[in-house]
C-alpha cells in the first residue's frame, strides 16, 4: 500500500483517539474516527483483548471499505487475578456506579482499600486489518507494570492514569508530560510495534 493512505480508527474514545493520532503521525496517514463515518459500535463479547480488537477492526473495515486500526486495552490487577481486564471500561458499573473514568477510579480505590498488593499492569492490544477478511491481521501488544496509588494524582491523561504509579518516573501517568507518557505507556509501546509492522507489511519502500 502506498503512503498517505486513510485508516479508520475503530474507537469513539476521544482520549484514545488523540493518543493514537499523535503516535501514528510518522506514517503520514490520515486517521479517521469511525464515528465520522457512521460505523456502528461493535459488540465485544470476547474475554481477551486481541479477540475484541480484531472484531472491532473487522467491523470498521466492513462498514467503510478502509483499512482499520483497533485498540482494546485494560487494567489487569494482580490481586484480582488479572481483572478487570476486558471489562475495564465498565468496571464502575459492577459496583453500582454509572460508567465513566472518574467512577472507575473511585470504585477501584474502594475495592483495593484493604489490599496490600498494589501491583497492576496496563495492557494495550492493537490490531490492524487491510480489509474485513484480511487473513493476516497485524497484532501488537504493549504492557507496562506499576502500582495502584491510594489516591488519584495528576490531571493529565484519562482512564486509570491518575492512579497508575510508574516507579521508574516516580509519578503517575496523569502527572507525566504527554510526550513522555505516549513514549512509555502501554499504548505507546504497542503503537511503536504497530508502526514497524505497518512499514514492513503494508508500505512499499
Amino acid at each position: 500500500m502506498a503512503p498517505l493512505m486513510k485508516i479508520v480508527i475503530a474507537s469513539n474514545n476521544q482520549g484514545k483517539l488523540r493518543e493514537l493520532q499523535a503516535m501514528f503521525a510518522p506514517l503520514h496517514c490520515t486517521l479517521v474516527c469511525q464515528s465520522e463515518l457512521a460505523v456502528p459500535e461493535c459488540p465485544e463479547p470476547h474475554r481477551t483483548f486481541v479477540e475484541n480488537a480484531l472484531a472491532k477492526a473487522r467491523n470498521a473495515a466492513q462498514h467503510t471499505g478502509l483499512p482499520a486500526l483497533a485498540d482494546d486495552a485494560g487494567l489487569c490487577v494482580d490481586a484480582f487475578g488479572g481483572l478487570p481486564g476486558v471489562d475495564t471500561a465498565y468496571y464502575a458499573t459492577q459496583w453500582g456506579y454509572p460508567k465513566g473514568d472518574d467512577n472507575n477510579v473511585l470504585a477501584l480505590l474502594e475495592q483495593m482499600q484493604s489490599i496490600a498488593n498494589r501491583r497492576a499492569a496496563l495492557v494495550s492490544t492493537l490490531v490492524a486489518v487491510r480489509s474485513p477478511q484480511d487473513p493476516e491481521p497485524l497484532i501488537a501488544v504493549g504492557r507496562v507494570v506499576g502500582e495502584i496509588t491510594r489516591a488519584p494524582m495528576g490531571s493529565k491523561g484519562f482512564g486509570f492514569d491518575p492512579v497508575m504509579w510508574m516507579p521508574q518516573f516516580g509519578q503517575t501517568f496523569a502527572q507525566l508530560p504527554e510526550a513522555v507518557k505516549n513514549a512509555n505507556s502501554h499504548r505507546g509501546l504497542a503503537a511503536t510495534q504497530m508502526l514497524a509492522l505497518m512499514r514492513a507489511n503494508w508500505f512499499t519502500a
